[in-house]
């Protein structure tokens, strides 16, 4: 297994799926009411760059409840706010803590601290992939479906980090995976010719979301400007109109369907209210997932 945790490609499916399989165990654990010790003595520092609400939290909760302590830094507060090199940044962290979950802009940033850290790097965020999120939505539909084998999963929306490692994921993990985007927004180039390559016809992209959800099981979405395109917002809410999961879009797939979100939500704009309140949408076991994941990764990497 992979030292650093940067993109889903490093690592192979089946441990990928041990993730999961560590998170769930981990969560009945924890429901059933026992105390993990896994990682007492244990230190790890968070540097984020980007806000958060739901991954902060639930890295932070997953380290504290498996005994271990969190550093927790904006950029702001460190000597990166003053062009520190991340080599540099890199090497004095490995001396201080056990290892670095890192949210950030470029996904550069990530892999040169990698590269000069003798500790784990967890990428908590780029602008070009957000891994352990989707193990958090894969780690959501085997819990209620069963398992990934034979479904058919949707992205609706903007190509962005999230249906980069949603691509990944579908290659490494043998899925289907189909993605609605406007014409120009589709995922990076260099991630899906890479995965459409290894996953032999699982992974299509088209640019009609009702031909896309038909039929599916799964249907999945993210807000249609990122942060940091805060600035393309008048103009996304016009080429992404028709995008939007609503009702009507939701009556193409299977009536059993479930919809993922990772939230914050637009509610509106990428999804209805009705859709985010309703009955097949599980954004929020979806958020509740993270922290099981993130146990389950800071377990495996720093532990």
């Amino acid at each position: 297994m992979a030292k650093h945790l940067l993109q889903l490609r490093d690592f192979t499916g089946d441990e990928l799926y041990a993730y999961i399989r560590r998170a769930n165990e981990l969560k009945q654990e924890a429901a059933a009411g026992t105390r993990h010790t896994l990682l007492t003595g244990k230190t790890i520092a968070m540097i984020f760059e980007k806000a958060s609400t739901r991954t902060r939290v639930s890295f932070e909760g997953a380290m504290y409840g498996l005994g271990g302590q969190v550093i927790f830094l904006s950029a702001k507060e460190t000597q990166l706010a003053r062009s520190e090199p991340l080599k540099d940044t890199a090497r004095v962290m490995s001396r201080y803590v056990d290892g670095l979950v890192v949210r950030t802009y470029g996904q550069e940033v990530v892999a040169e601290l990698a590269r000069y850290a003798t500790i784990p790097v967890i990428n908590a965020l780029t602008d070009l992939f957000h891994p352990c999120q989707i193990l958090s939505d894969v780690m959501t539909v085997i819990e209620k479906k069963g398992s990934m084998d034979g479904l058919k999963v949707t992205w609706i929306g903007d190509g962005n980090n999230m249906a980069n490692s949603w691509v990944q994921a579908a290659a490494r993990m043998r899925f289907q995976l189909v993605l609605a985007c406007p014409q120009g927004y589709t995922p990076q180039q260099e991630v899906l010719q890479a995965a459409q390559q290894e996953a032999e016809g699982l992974i299509t992209v088209v640019h009609d979301p009702v031909e896309a959800v038909r039929n599916a099981d799964v249907i999945n979405t993210d807000v249609w400007a990122s942060m940091g395109q805060e600035s393309e917002q008048q103009e996304r809410e016009k080429v992404f109109q028709g995008f939007q999961v609503d009702e009507q879009l939701l009556s193409h797939a299977k009536s059993d369907s479930i919809v993922l979100h990772c939230l914050p939500a637009h509610r509106g704009e990428e999804i209805s209210a009705g859709v985010l309140e309703g009955n097949q949408c599980v954004a929020f076991d979806q958020a509740e997932n993270k922290l099981h994941i993130h146990k389950a990764i800071l377990e495996k990497h720093i532990g």
